[in-house]
């Protein structure tokens, strides 16, 4: 490489870094947007309390969060949007099956890039098998958490205990004393409100255009910051790929986490191994672990959006981001352990891509079906209850 080459690659790489600095604070404004428009949409938390009733209801929260985000092809921007609800007003009990929900909803990513191989029989069964066992193994930590949780309350107690350790007690650290992002952000989404109410709309509608740019940025800023990881990361992240995954579980897990937190997006990490098992590379019982490494890496978003909350709730954000942490370390730490429930994944994926590969019509069928058909319909049917 010349040196002119070298410098024009450097310069490349401090673009880069700069767009993901930038982009990193569109996460924390967006988020902080977001908040501030439900919060003045629904004249604070009592009112947001009624704004979201319909969702006191799991089931319909957890579909809302399901198809939530197999709309926006994103549970990063879907859990951070909740950080944002839940800044406003809504409450963590309510916002829990929300993020389970957004758990499910991110498989739908990769399950439709192993419809790429479905002209080839042997690969697709293979593809389809790798990326629905990611759908497999979140299906089921919904059925058994989600039960427990609406039992027990364990993610709200757990989360709620460690996030009073940033909440400000006497024997705790306080999260506004260490919070830096609110001077950044505050002047920022008040010159938007200014700017809204300027405009003549009435308040409520300024409300609800501040919150929806709010999601729109953090849409746009997960997708910018992905690309750009990418450009610096992606060889390291492809060679840790390739040099992990067939070394055993914990190393295929914390491999999954690692090279997930660098690209920032769980969908990214799934989708990259699902062509290399499709064409024989990895074998679906080693991308399994990878694939859990996932879901516990993409938990990163959701805990840097809840930094940008300073206000009242700031307790509560945080809360919630931790139960999306919570809930995806005891999912893998718990079903991956147990033997007898830690293959059922794989015999389901196994199967369904069995059935898929001689008719095509039942993988585009399950797609459509578990991803937009069932939680459209639960969504209408459970509300009217």
């Amino acid at each position: 490489m010349s040196t002119d080459e070298a410098l024009a690659t450097t310069g490349q790489r401090w673009r880069a870094w700069l767009g993901i600095a930038l982009s990193v604070y569109g996460i924390l404004l967006a988020v902080g947007m977001v908040g501030a428009g439900f919060k003045w949409f629904a004249g604070g938390a009592e009112g947001a309390r009624e704004l979201f009733a319909f969702a006191s209801n799991p089931f319909v929260g957890l579909m809302v969060g399901m198809l939530a985000t197999v709309l926006v092809q994103s549970s990063s921007t879907v859990t951070s949007v909740i950080v944002g609800l839940v800044a406003g007003g809504l409450p963590v009990s309510e916002a829990i099956p929300m993020i389970m929900g957004a758990n499910v909803g991110t498989t739908i990513t990769n399950t439709l890039v192993a419809m790429g191989h479905v002209r080839k029989k042997k690969e697709f069964r293979k593809a389809f098998a790798a990326a629905t066992v990611h759908d497999f193994f979140n299906v089921m930590a919904v059925a058994v958490f989600l039960p427990l949780e609406l039992a027990f309350g364990i993610l709200e107690k757990l989360s709620f205990w460690v996030s009073g350790f940033f909440a400000g007690t006497e024997a705790s650290i306080n999260i506004k004393d260490l919070n830096f992002i609110k001077p950044l952000t505050k002047p920022v989404i008040g010159a938007e409100k200014d700017l809204l109410l300027s405009m003549g709309l009435p308040d409520k509608v300024a409300a609800v255009v501040l919150a929806l740019l709010g999601v729109a940025l953090i849409f746009a800023s997960i997708m910018l910051i992905g690309r750009l990881l990418k450009v610096v990361m992606v060889g390291r992240a492809k060679h840790a790929l390739h040099s992990a995954v067939g070394r055993g579980p914990m190393t295929g897990i914390a491999s999954g986490a690692t090279v997930t937190v660098l690209v920032q997006s769980s969908s990214t990490t799934t989708s990259l191994i699902v062509p290399l098992a499709g064409t024989g590379v990895f074998s679906l019982r080693e991308i399994y672990p990878f694939t859990l490494g996932a879901n516990i890496g993409t938990t990163i978003t959701a805990l840097l959006a809840s930094l940008a909350i300073t206000n009242e709730f700031a307790q509560f954000a945080m809360q919630i981001a931790l139960v999306h942490f919570f809930y995806n370390v005891l999912a893998v730490s718990v079903l991956f352990s147990l033997p007898v429930v830690r293959d059922w994944p794989i015999r389901g994926a196994e199967w369904l891509s069995e059935i898929s590969a001689e008719k095509k019509l039942y993988g585009l069928s399950y797609v459509f079906g578990v991803f937009f058909l069932l939680p459209a319909l639960l969504i209408a049917v459970t509300s009217q209850l």
